[in-house]
């Protein structure tokens, strides 16, 4: 079924790529997670860190946006990459040192993040712009079932860097990865439009207002940002710190539990990513919202039983309902915005999700202290239910009612 899109040689630099950083990124993710917790000992501080890494998309995640449709997109990538390969040494060279503060990481976690405001959006507006609409769908699960699909080999790699060299060394790989990508980005042949460079501020925030107004005009692509902030705010603290704080409590082993888990993880979520276009080719509002009420059953799930065994099946139903959601999400942005807009819609989505995270952070870090971390996630899991049914149920009425006033409108 994939085979015909990965010959595609564009394709496949791309997506290689995209995978191999996506590995860097996953273990430079839980590096500043560990290294934050190792230095302060603190919840807090971890939490902290987690919010470093969602801040800069509300500062800079719109901008981004525009200058991933303003800018030479091949160009713009490969400056990107390489520009955060020296910052994560830096890490690696302090650590050594003994120099390394909390501070420090904050800072070059907050820089890291603030590069890929203006590197994730144009990264995703370069594959419609090599792929047809009819190979969309399986590029897109093919695309997320190797970004996905890396958490699987990221156990592996985490718990032997973690016994070898430790979690210091999860920076070095993540610096050679973008050194890959820049490679891989750099043989990819990207057919854009004339881009136009000399625009001003002014037309910055004029552009961002105006993809504002179009998408409120346009009732599927405003329901799905709404629906998707609310998703995410449930879900972030309780997968992303709750999760791990949680296993910490439970075994000495917490971090090479963690890595397991995300492995596990990933891998139900490649057998999804490679099922799913063999029963949907073209993909709707409401199978978005199946798999949201999918991912909250996980939640719940692993809520509910609280025990080492149950986090590995509830988060193989995680696995499940989050690529639905997902790709499906992806496939409506791709369909419904046209090219010249592409950027700040994945941008706006990206703002979204990270203004969610930052809030969700905030909120669930200060909680933590006056409920338990399981009352929260069986809380969480339970609200996504809710809200994906609740969606569900008023976009199935809407569609019975147009239903039905067109065939009286034709009687």
């Amino acid at each position: 079924m994939f085979k015909t899109v990965w010959k595609n040689k564009n394709i496949r630099n791309y997506l290689l790529g995209g995978g191999i950083s996506r590995l860097g990124d996953v273990l430079s993710g839980m590096a500043f997670l560990f290294l934050a917790y190792d230095l302060t000992g603190s919840k807090v501080h971890t939490t902290g860190m987690a919010i470093a890494e969602t801040f800069p998309y509300l500062l800079f995640g719109l901008i981004g946006g525009v200058m991933a449709d303003w800018l030479p997109k091949k160009k713009l990538l490969i400056v990107l990459d390489i520009i955060r390969i020296p910052l994560l040494f830096s890490i690696v060279c302090l650590y050594y040192f003994d120099l390394l503060s909390y501070f420090y990481l904050l800072v070059v976690s907050f820089l890291i993040q603030t590069i890929g405001c203006f590197f994730n959006p144009t990264h995703r507006t370069v594959l419609p712009l090599i792929t047809k609409e009819e190979e969309r769908t399986e590029a897109n699960s093919l695309h997320d079932t190797l970004l996905r699909g890396v958490t699987v080999l990221s156990p592996f790699l985490s718990v032997w860097l973690l016994r070898s060299y430790g979690a210091i060394h999860f920076f070095t790989f993540d610096a050679l990865s973008y050194a890959v990508s820049a490679y891989y980005i750099s043989r990819v042949n990207i057919k854009e439009k004339q881009q136009v460079i000399n625009k001003s501020w002014k037309k910055v925030f004029r552009s961002i207002g105006e993809f504002a107004s179009w998408a409120k005009a346009h009732a599927t692509i405003r329901q799905l940002f709404l629906f998707t902030f609310m998703t995410v705010f449930f879900n972030t603290w309780v997968w992303e710190v709750g999760l791990l704080l949680a296993l910490t409590e439970m075994s000495s082993k917490s971090e090479e539990l963690y890595s397991i888990i995300q492995g596990i993880f990933g891998g139900v979520v490649i057998l999804t990513n490679i099922i799913l276009p063999i029963f949907f080719k073209k993909m709707t509002l409401l199978l978005y919202l199946v798999g949201a009420a999918i991912w909250g059953v996980g939640i719940t799930y692993y809520g509910l039983f609280y025990s080492i065994e149950h986090f590995f099946i509830g988060c193989a139903i995680v696995g499940i309902g989050l690529p639905i959601a997902g790709l499906s999400r992806i496939y409506l942005i791709q369909s419904l915005v046209p090219e010249e807009k592409m950027g700040r819609a994945f941008s706006t989505n990206s703002v979204l999700l990270y203004l969610s995270n930052t809030v969700s952070l905030v909120i669930y870090g200060s909680l933590v202290s006056i409920i338990s971390i399981q009352q929260l996630m069986i809380i969480s899991g339970i609200l996504i239910v809710l809200t994906s049914v609740i969606g569900l149920t008023v976009a199935m009425n809407k569609a019975k009612f147009r239903r039905r006033f067109t065939i009286h409108f034709f009687k």
